[in-house]
C-alpha cells in the first residue's frame, strides 16, 4: 500500500484503494448506511422498481384505458370510478386459500393471504400490503367522510380504503373490494404481469472497485452495483488478504441490470470507457494483480458477447500499438467487500480515476 497523507484530496492523485482506511476514518462515516445489494432505495425508485423487485412504473393513461376495456361493468365502476361493492357480496371475503391477491387491471401483486384476516366488515381485509410500494394512499373527502383511499401504484386502480383499526403488528385494516383483486392460489403459475422483473447479473474487474461501482450505478437500466472480490483461491477473503496478494482475487463489481433497458454489450462498452484494458495488473496509480482487467461471464451468451467485444476492441484504432489484456473467464463465487467499500464515493464525496461512460 502507498504511504498516504491525511487529506481527502489525496484520492485524486494516488491509488484509490490505498487511501481507503485513511479517508474513511477521516470522513467519519458509519458502516451499514446505504450500502449492500439493492440498498439504494432512491435508485430503485428512480428505476421504478419496488423493494421486492417488481416494475411499478406508472402505466400511461392510454394503456390503463386499454386494460380497463376488458373489465366487466361492476369491476370498471369500482376500479375506474372509485366505487364500492356491497358488503358480504364479494367473492374473496371468505377466501381462506394461500396465495397472492393481484390488481385485476394490471396484475401487480398487492396483498398476500399471509396478511389476510376476518374483520367482520364484509370486505376482504389485510393488515399490510404485499409490498408497501405497490399500493398508494391519498386522502378521500367524498361522501361527507374523511378517509384514506388506496390504489394500485402501477395503474391507479381503486382498491378500497385503509383504516387504523386493524390487528397488530401494523394496527391497519386495508379494506378491499373483491372485484379489484384477482387471486392466484399458491403453487399455480403467475402470469407475466404478476411476476418480478427478470434481471441479469454481470461482473467486471477494472482496478479500484470504488469508481467502477459508482459509475455503473449511474447506468440507465442498471439496478444495482456492488463491490467485491472474485476469481481467487480462498473463501471469504478480506481486503487486507487481497491487498497482500494472498488470495488471487480481483477487485470486482457485481452489476445487476434489466436487459430490457440496457444490453450486456452496452455494459461492456461502458466498462472499456471506465478503465484502460491495456494495463496489466494495474489501473492508474493502483498496482497489483487485484487490479487486473477482467470480465467474468455468467452464461454462454455473455461469454460469446464478451469475447467478440474484446477481440473487436483489440483491433480498434483506440488501442493501436497496445495489447488489450482483459481476461474473459467464467464467473466464480462473488464475495461482497467490507461494508465501508460499498457506495464509497457516494458516502465520502471522494474521487477516483474512473471515467464516466454515460
Amino acid at each position: 500500500m502507498r504511504k498516504m497523507s491525511n487529506n481527502l484530496a489525496v484520492l485524486a492523485v494516488v491509488g484509490c484503494a490505498a487511501a481507503a482506511a485513511v479517508v474513511y476514518q477521516q470522513a467519519g462515516r458509519t458502516a451499514g448506511v446505504g450500502s449492500g445489494p439493492f440498498a439504494g432505495d432512491e435508485k430503485r425508485q428512480q428505476m421504478n422498481y419496488s423493494k421486492s423487485m417488481y416494475d411499478i412504473a406508472p402505466l400511461p393513461r392510454e394503456r390503463v384505458a386499454e386494460l380497463a376495456k376488458k373489465l366487466d361493468a361492476e369491476t370498471y365502476r369500482v376500479t375506474q370510478k372509485a366505487g364500492t361493492e356491497p358488503a358480504f357480496c364479494g367473492t374473496l371475503v371468505d377466501n381462506k386459500k394461500e396465495g397472492v391477491y393481484c390488481c385485476v387491471v394490471c396484475g401487480l401483486p398487492l396483498f398476500s393471504s399471509e396478511h389476510k384476516f376476518n374483520s367482520g366488515t364484509g370486505w376482504p381485509s389485510f393488515y399490510r400490503e404485499f409490498d408497501p410500494q405497490h399500493v398508494t394512499r391519498k386522502r378521500d373527502e367524498s361522501h361527507g367522510m374523511s378517509r384514506v383511499e388506496i390504489n394500485c401504484a402501477r395503474c391507479g386502480a381503486h382498491l378500497g380504503h385503509v383504516f387504523d383499526d386493524g390487528p397488530k403488528p401494523t394496527g391497519e385494516r386495508h379494506c378491499l373490494n373483491s372485484v379489484s383483486l384477482k387471486f392466484h392460489e399458491k403453487g399455480t403459475e403467475l402470469p407475466p404481469e404478476s411476476r418480478p422483473a427478470a434481471f441479469e447479473t454481470a461482473y467486471f474487474a477494472g482496478g479500484c472497485f470504488w469508481g467502477v461501482e459508482h459509475y455503473f450505478q449511474k447506468g440507465p437500466g442498471v439496478i444495482d452495483a456492488e463491490s467485491g472480490y472474485m476469481q481467487g483461491r480462498t473463501e471469504k477473503p478480506t481486503y487486507k488478504q487481497v491487498c497482500n496478494h494472498d488470495t488471487g482475487h480481483a477487485e470486482t463489481v457485481k452489476v445487476v441490470f434489466d436487459p430490457k433497458r440496457i444490453s450486456y454489450r452496452r455494459l461492456l462498452e461502458a466498462f472499456f470507457v471506465m478503465h484502460d484494458p491495456t494495463q496489466l495488473n494495474r489501473q492508474g496509480p493502483d498496482e497489483g494483480d487485484q487490479y487486473r482487467s477482467g470480465i467474468w461471464y455468467t452464461s454462454d451468451e455473455q461469454r460469446k458477447t464478451a469475447e467478440a467485444f474484446v477481440a473487436e476492441q483489440a483491433k480498434s484504432p483506440r488501442f493501436a500499438g497496445r495489447k488489450v489484456v482483459t481476461q474473459v473467464e467464467a464467473a466464480k463465487t462473488f464475495f461482497a467487500a467490507e461494508e465501508y467499500h460499498q457506495d464509497y464515493i457516494a458516502k465520502t464525496g471522494g474521487v477516483c480515476h474512473v471515467a464516466n461512460p454515460w
